[in-house]
């Protein structure tokens, strides 16, 4: 689902933010969900995301207590465990302000899917149910997400897109006010959106992706970088399940906006573009993930893909990359070339 950078440009016109954002983060469905299994969180690598989301937004405070934020019934608790009275001499921590969007995954592609949801006609029963379903099934994600962050002492604060008053005109981009996610920035929040079923002003309604998203909030927020998280280490020239897969580690985007392969060499570079362009991850989502990608990388902003859970992520998040890339580091960058 690519959107249209042009009809984007009306929307949300600039947007002044006193501290800037420097990070915005896309947790893939495949990596922080399990999708073979029904509405099943990979709960190890969430975990571990989260905790390296905190490591990368708290400035000097690495160490130490990690004061959570969740403060509702665990599953398997007969009651709520808080720490209030530790919140109350503890120092203001500094953080840098980053925003997250996650993907699906196994939540809402089968609702999504078996009412055709993404094709239109909300008029129709089975549409209209389907669209319900599916906003039950991404927003139980959402909360789930937002809840883990929390637990790592980030202020995370979930924010559906329909319920934001996004919306599409033919799966583009129509209408995405982002002045509430702009509030929560400056009002030191961290914003956490999601893919989101949409009401679409021709075809009534469709699914909005958070690769879609992802593109639109780097356009207007102007992030120093931005993070991909997938379930392999990052774009390759063939799906990555084939042995002879070779991992793409640098990408180049042009003024126009095509895009080279700079790292490694290949003898028929040409050939080896239009192959990379049907590489995929296990949710068969890499491609419109590399196009938006391309647009974010065509505004001057780095990209990295990369499989979450791992040091290479964590590297990525740090922004510890801006300025070289490592031999040892696994991942794919996606930069604006002058050449």
């Amino acid at each position: 689902m690519e959107v249209s950078n042009t009809k984007q440009q009306h929307q949300s016109a600039s947007i002044s933010l006193t501290k800037p954002v420097r990070c915005i983060v896309k947790l893939g469905g495949a990596a922080i969900t399990c999708k073979n299994e029904l509405e099943t969180i990979n709960e190890e690598n969430l975990k571990t995301v989260s905790s390296q989301l905190r490591q990368s937004m708290t400035t000097g405070s690495n160490s130490g207590e990690v004061l959570g934020m969740d403060w509702s019934k665990q599953p398997g608790e007969s009651e709520i465990s808080s720490t209030l009275s530790d919140f109350e001499d503890r120092p203001v921590v500094d953080s840098s302000p980053f925003i997250v969007v996650h993907g699906a995954g196994s939540f809402g592609h089968f609702q999504a899917s078996k009412s055709g949801v993404h094709k239109g006609g909300l008029y129709q029963p089975l549409v209209k149910a389907g669209f319900v379903a599916t906003r039950i099934s991404v927003t139980k994600l959402n909360l789930e997400i937002v809840r883990a962050l929390a637990r790592e002492g980030i202020p995370s604060i979930g924010m559906s897109p329909f319920s934001c008053g996004w919306s599409t005109r033919e799966r583009n981009i129509a209408s995405a006010d982002l002045s509430a996610v702009a509030k929560a920035i400056e009002s030191g929040l961290v914003p956490v959106l999601h893919g989101d079923a949409v009401l679409d002003d021709l075809l009534d309604c469709t699914i909005l992706s958070g690769d879609v998203i992802i593109s639109h909030l780097a356009a207007h927020l102007k992030p120093e970088y931005v993070v991909f998280l997938t379930d392999v280490s990052g774009v390759y020239d063939r799906p990555p399940s084939d042995p002879n897969a070779v991992l793409l580690r640098e990408i180049a985007v042009a003024k126009d906006g095509s895009w080279s392969i700079e790292k490694p060499t290949f003898q028929n570079k040409n050939k080896q573009v239009e192959t990379s362009v049907a590489a995929h991850d296990t949710t068969g989502g890499m491609l419109t993930k590399i196009s938006e990608a391309a647009a974010i990388a065509k505004l001057g902003i780095d990209v990295y893909i990369v499989k979450a859970a791992t040091s290479h992520a964590l590297k990525a998040f740090s922004g510890e990359l801006k300025d070289n890339l490592p031999d040892d580091w696994l991942g794919t960058a996606i930069r604006f070339s002058n050449k």
